[in-house]
């Protein structure tokens, strides 16, 4: 259990953060099906180690654990290992994470996958062969990781593919992040209206392509919310002004909610988050956070602890996360003194109290869960059970967050 102190933000301090664990871990999949990429910056998130072992497995079993992300991808990746039959399992919790929509769409395309426990959930047993239909329907509104696992394979596929989604898209962002990703390798793509079309791409091994990661949009929220109470100047490294990360949309999220302005150092790549200190904190916030569903956690506890009525929609995702964030976020809201309703899809201050008098976060084996209650420090004193949990995305943040707070 971690215990965090009632602190003050240190001014003008600078936190270089690991590079993108979603940039990463698109990277490391085309690095192994095309084999000229050099990467940089490479996260050292746990989900990205994960996957890395995973893709030099030899045994027939992989076991990805907690790795979401890794379990996406691996499924389309192994399942055009001509030749090759793969075991994809993973912890408890892993196994109750629905799988279908990706399992199916692969089965359209006339892949083997046999559930090997629960119907629509890991286990995987998948058998890999040449994959030469050209089109598949995917639902629009699940995981953007169940499609980014099928455009990461596309350039592999001899006739290319098409993806129709169908219905509202959610998580476009991510999706226009791997298309940009590949673009950068020469994989030519369009996304027009809900149709993705990714080419054939025919790998020149002579040319090494040397790409250096953008620090992670993601773990950087933490720090606008650290900067939104503690009212002080951060810097962080290493970030681009044009990002393609759908979680720089923090930036003007905090800019307009919580007075909170980002400069960019282009030689530096350092951004720099400045307080106003005469800003007018809203009356109430109302946000749709379909595109970046991963910051929501972070921006209900900053909204909790300035007592900011707030009303956040396009949420459908996070109940199928690594715990059920919406409930995991009701629960430990009310610690801060904050009532929420909650749907399926939304979130929704209806009071505000005194928070609890020996405040306990309980994170549910959720990295977010944990990073995104500890700025509540610069409010009250708190503790963050199974503290380990941050090594998922961000193994060095409580190093990180020690050294711009003091008691």
């Amino acid at each position: 259990m971690k215990k965090l102190e009632k602190s003050k933000l240190i001014g003008d301090k600078t936190v270089q953060i690991s590079g993108s664990k979603s940039i990463s871990n698109r990277l490391l999949i085309l690095e192994s099906l095309f084999k000229n990429i050099k990467i940089g910056n490479l996260s050292n998130s746990q989900d990205t180690q994960l996957l890395k072992k995973a893709l030099s497995e030899t045994t027939e079993t992989v076991d990805i654990h907690h790795a979401g992300t890794a379990m996406r991808f691996l499924t389309s990746y192994y399942s055009i290992a001509e030749g090759k039959t793969t075991i994809l399992t993973g912890s408890k919790r892993m196994k109750e994470r629905p799988i279908k929509n990706l399992a199916s769409a692969l089965q359209d395309l006339d892949i083997e996958i046999e559930y090997m426990e629960n119907e629509g959930f890991p286990p995987l047993k998948i058998t890999g062969k040449k994959i030469t239909q050209t089109q598949v329907n995917v639902p629009a509104n699940i995981s953007s990781q169940f499609i980014t696992s099928l455009l990461l394979i596309a350039g592999k596929l001899e006739n290319g593919l098409e993806i129709n989604l169908v219905g509202e898209v959610t998580s476009r962002s991510y999706i226009e992040m791997t298309l940009d990703i590949l673009t950068k390798f020469g994989i030519k793509n369009s996304f027009v209206g809900n149709v993705i079309k990714v080419e054939s791409f025919i790998n020149d091994h002579s040319s090494i392509i040397n790409y250096e990661v953008e620090s992670d949009w993601s773990s950087a929220s933490y720090f606008y919310s650290i900067c939104a109470l503690g009212r002080e100047t951060i810097h962080l490294k290493s970030f681009y002004k044009e990002s393609t990360q759908g979680d720089s949309a923090i930036a003007k999220i905090y800019e307009e909610f919580f007075g909170i302005k980002t400069t960019f150092s282009e030689d530096e790549h350092k951004l720099t988050l400045q307080p106003d200190p005469n800003f007018s904190f809203p009356e109430k916030i109302i946000l749709d956070m379909n595109n970046c569903p991963d910051i929501a956690q972070t921006l209900c506890v900053t909204a909790a602890a300035l007592k900011i009525p707030f009303e956040i929609s396009g949420l459908g995702t996070l109940k199928v996360k690594e715990t059920d964030r919406l409930s995991a976020l009701h629960i430990e809201l009310k610690k801060l003194g904050t009532e929420t309703e909650i749907t399926d899809l939304t979130i929704k201050s209806i009071s505000f109290n005194e928070p609890e008098e020996n405040i306990s976060i309980k994170t549910y084996q959720d990295h977010r869960m944990a990073m995104s209650f500890a700025p509540f420090c610069l409010i009250k004193e708190l503790h963050i059970e199974e503290e380990n949990v941050v090594e998922k995305s961000y193994p060095m943040f409580w190093e990180d967050l020690s050294q711009i707070l003091m008691k």
